[in-house]
């Protein structure tokens, strides 16, 4: 019989020539004493000895060939390959026996092992489908993973997440004490969002969980800013109307003149407030979903024509030349198309309701070639010819019911919202507001959209 090749023969070696020398070294030694004393003739001696060796070296070869196959399943235990030794059949007695109980093992540990892997695949899907985001970090915060809620909800912001002094502050805790820590953070920037930060310490690494309550946050400031705003705003027009019904019941209820007079004022004061509580009401409802940009992407072009298409009749009452100069390949960007429309219809009826008579309004759009915005953007421009905008008031015509003019505003129609939407539509697509003005020369109102690689 051949002995078996490889590495397990090798290993096998030993103990077949330990059994080899066991089982034929002592019958050698007695069959060469009996030789010796003339008690066995030297030709039976040496008859016997031949068999004897020759039994211990098929015994040898029948143990080193059964370790082999042993080593062989105790292996496959280790490495878990795809399919079991061929060679399983063990020809000592005992050693088919302890063959079985290893097989037995093999088939134990794959079927827990494959449970294992199953439930670990199920136990990242179901981290990976986690509505908040999850980061893991090291012991020096630099993260590890994340799953795809952080990925979107983050992106290349999270960077700045994990520098904020409250997250460094809570994984220092978190470390130090071996127990979960829950942080309230607040990012500014690009956005402010109020987040709420656990980290949970896992062996060595932490987690990191955050929950995004800047939509709850922004809830409660809604309607503690509409009730504010409202009771400000909304007082004079309300003033006026409670005025206008007790003299109409009163000393003018016979006095057709004063009757259509003041109706006419009423229905001007009651327009008023509806323009103010229709703008309150859009700006908190952007203002709920500043933290989140949009996802989908938009040719502007289309866009930018129906809005002038919708503007034709005012263009006409003002007398203004209206100037259009969008090219038809301008790239898309990441944007809500309900929203950019709010934004570029309030620009332009800003710059046709300020603008010069008989003048000329400019809406131009291209990519930014300007070295204050990063490459790869769309700028939108509004200009007039107007009167100008005086320096000192510029930086807060973002701010609510903020007016340079109060009194031509309100005669206007304006509800001193409109600037203010405006900066939050912007800043909720990740962009810029650039407003620039001289007096006597005209303002021009410039919007900065990131392109959709940003």
């Amino acid at each position: 019989m051949a002995p078996p090749e490889g590495t397990s023969w090798d290993k096998a070696g030993p103990a077949a020539l330990a059994l080899f020398f066991g089982l034929g070294l002592t019958p050698s030694l007695v069959f060469a004493l009996l030789a010796a004393l003339g008690d066995l003739r030297p030709l039976l001696a040496f008859a016997a000895w031949a068999v004897c060796t020759l039994v211990a070296l098929l015994f040898a070869l029948l143990l080193g060939r059964d370790v082999v196959a042993m080593t062989r399943l105790v292996r496959a235990l280790r490495t878990a390959p795809e399919s079991l030794p061929t060679d399983r059949h063990l020809l000592i007695p005992g050693m088919s026996d302890l063959g079985a109980e290893a097989l037995r093992l093999i088939h134990a540990e794959r079927l827990l092992r494959s449970r294992h892997v199953a439930s670990a695949a199920e136990d990242r899907a179901l981290v990976e489908r986690l509505p908040d985001p999850l980061l893991k970090l090291d012991a020096d915060g630099a993260m590890l993973w994340r799953n795809d809620s952080a990925i979107t909800a983050f992106g290349t912001e999270t960077a700045a997440l994990l520098r904020h002094p409250d997250v460094r502050d809570a994984l220092a805790e978190v470390l130090a004490s071996a127990a979960p820590v829950r942080r309230e953070v607040v990012l500014a920037a690009p956005v402010k969002r109020d987040l709420e930060v656990t980290m949970i310490p896992v062996g060595g690494p932490v987690y990191m969980l955050v929950s995004d309550r800047t939509r709850e946050r922004a809830l409660e400031k809604m309607r503690a800013d509409f009730v504010a705003n409202s009771s400000h705003e909304l007082r004079t027009p309300l003033a006026s109307l409670i005025g206008f019904i007790e003299t109409l019941r009163g000393p003018a209820a016979d006095d057709r003149e004063a009757q259509e007079t003041f109706l006419g004022i009423m229905a001007e004061q009651a327009a008023r407030m509806q323009r103010v509580i229709g703008d309150l009401l859009s700006l908190s409802k952007i203002e709920i979903s500043e933290h989140s940009p949009p996802k989908e992407l938009l040719h502007l072009p289309p866009l930018l024509e129906r809005i002038v298409a919708g503007l034709e009749p005012m263009v006409r009452a003002q007398a203004i030349t209206l100037v259009v100069e969008v090219p038809a390949d301008l790239p898309r960007v990441a944007a809500d198309a309900d929203q950019l429309t709010q934004v570029f219809t309030n620009l332009l009826e800003n710059a046709l309701k300020y603008g010069k008579p008989g003048g000329r309004v400019t809406l131009s759009a291209g990519i930014a070639q300007d070295e204050r915005f990063p490459a790869g953007g769309v700028l939108v421009s509004v200009a007039d010819e107007g009167a100008g905008i005086p320096r000192e008031h510029i930086p807060r015509l973002t701010e609510r019911f903020y007016r340079v003019d109060k009194g031509r505003s309100r005669h206007i129609g304006g509800t001193g919202l409109g600037l203010a939407i405006v900066k939050h539509v912007v800043s909720r697509h990740r962009g810029r507001l650039v407003i620039e003005s001289e007096l006597g020369q005209g303002s021009c109102f410039s919007v900065w959209l990131p392109g959709p690689a940003r």
